[in-house]
């Protein structure tokens, strides 16, 4: 019999539900399936116990408060996790559970058109004698970030039914719009009000992380001459061509797919263009500060260089910065590291600590004055079919969960 005899079945039901977002509009959350999700949350919430649920109305969160048992002041913990899935399918999610995994053999999904194997992921081999939850190959499966919102509420049930175990007052906060970068733009920390918290929506066993990228996104919008080609010379100015030598100019061995650790980058993620008229986009990233600036400022200089070469600007950049390593922040007081770490320890897990090519909601959150690190939910091979979570991982989620209230209270 499992620790919390809820949390597979909870899981189970969150992921067959559509909550993708959508980046093409400007509402708050994003698209109404979410909007439905988060009301079904908010009932579950108040019943199990949960008081002051409620939605915030600018940033589409439902929040929640556990209620303090000990008799002292300690510092509130906050748990947050995103309700939403990325842009993978995610209509009528099929999970599979393959329980007892062997670590080695390979695993159908659904009909066996798309395989999980060992060879190709070699992850699979940490998971010799657990419980998988896999996708059937047609969907994503939604641990992103489904696992963390299951494991906060199930981490909260446990503690409503054990009062035994000590803990200040604890806030939870579920929210829209993580996987299209806006969620966490309008989060309110005064609503909220939790001291230090936790995004739960890391990877496998162990993570903690509090060092991400600073990034933003870059926009090249290049403006050609379209003339017939039989009275092109002398008048003609092909945009995509432009586009082409902008590209070139960037360092080659500074893209994804030749960095890693704390290497920073530039990634074209789109290429739109004819004669008459290009747009680029681009993204920007690095752990370091003023190396990020100052890929800003080549990005600027080498469309200030080019335009030299015309009788008009037609190269224009757009660089809007979309958040900051949250290093910046909790490497002043490292107390929600440190308390997070601890924990780990007494759960028997073993602390995964490493910069992250990328960036969560505590990205943000954290510099609007509430430290926020990121520890693991469980996920592997996150955002298409091949995702998949151990049983095992989540439950030693909660023990953590569990384990950073409990010692909280202690301090």
């Amino acid at each position: 019999m499992h620790k919390y005899e809820s949390l597979l079945p909870r899981f189970l039901s969150y992921v067959k539900i559509n909550t993708r977002s959508n980046e093409n509009t400007n509402k708050i959350p994003s698209s109404k399936e979410q909007v439905s999700f988060l009301k079904d949350l908010k009932i579950q919430l108040k019943s199990i116990g949960l008081e002051h649920v409620r939605t915030n109305e600018s940033s589409g969160y439902v929040f929640a408060t556990l209620p303090s048992n000990i008799n002292k002041k300690v510092k509130k913990i906050g748990f947050i996790s995103h309700v939403d899935t990325a842009d993978f399918n995610s209509e009528n999610v099929n999970p599979q559970i393959i329980e007892k995994y062997d670590g080695r053999s390979v695993i159908n999904l659904g009909n066996g058109e798309y395989k999980l194997d060992p060879k190709v992921f070699p992850s699979l081999k940490k998971y010799d004698g657990q419980t998988l939850i896999t996708t059937d190959g047609n969907t994503l499966l939604g641990a992103d970030d489904k696992a963390g919102v299951t494991e906060i509420i199930t981490s909260m049930d446990y503690l409503i039914h054990h009062p035994e175990i000590k803990h200040g007052e604890i806030e939870i906060g579920f929210g829209p719009d993580e996987e299209i970068g806006t969620g966490a733009d309008n989060f309110d920390t005064k609503d909220f009000g939790a001291d230090i918290a936790y995004t739960v929506d890391g990877g496998s066993l162990g993570q903690l992380q509090y060092e991400t990228f600073n990034a933003a996104s870059a926009t090249v919008d290049i403006k050609g001459t379209d003339v017939h080609p039989a009275e092109a010379k002398g008048v003609m100015v092909n945009s995509a061509l432009i586009g082409m030598q902008f590209n070139e100019s960037l360092p080659k061995y500074e893209r994804p797919e030749v960095t890693d650790g704390r290497d920073g980058f530039y990634f074209l993620t789109n290429l739109n263009g004819t004669v008459d008229h290009t747009k680029l986009n681009y993204i920007i990233r690095d752990h370091d500060k003023k190396r990020f600036n100052d890929r800003k400022k080549y990005f600027n200089k080498i469309a200030e260089e080019m335009n030299k070469q015309f009788d008009e600007s037609r190269i224009n950049i757009d660089i809007k910065d979309q958040y900051y390593n949250m290093a910046e922040v909790i490497n002043q007081d490292m107390t929600v590291v440190d308390l997070a770490k601890e924990a780990m320890k007494n759960v028997d897990i073993k602390p995964d600590i490493f910069p992250v090519r990328g960036g969560t909601d505590g990205s943000k959150i954290s510099f609007m004055g509430l430290p926020t690190p990121n520890i693991f939910a469980g996920g592997e091979n996150m955002h298409g079919r091949f995702e998949y979570v151990s049983l095992q991982t989540m439950e030693k989620a909660c023990d953590l969960l569990i384990e950073i209230a409990n010692l909280s209270a202690k301090k």
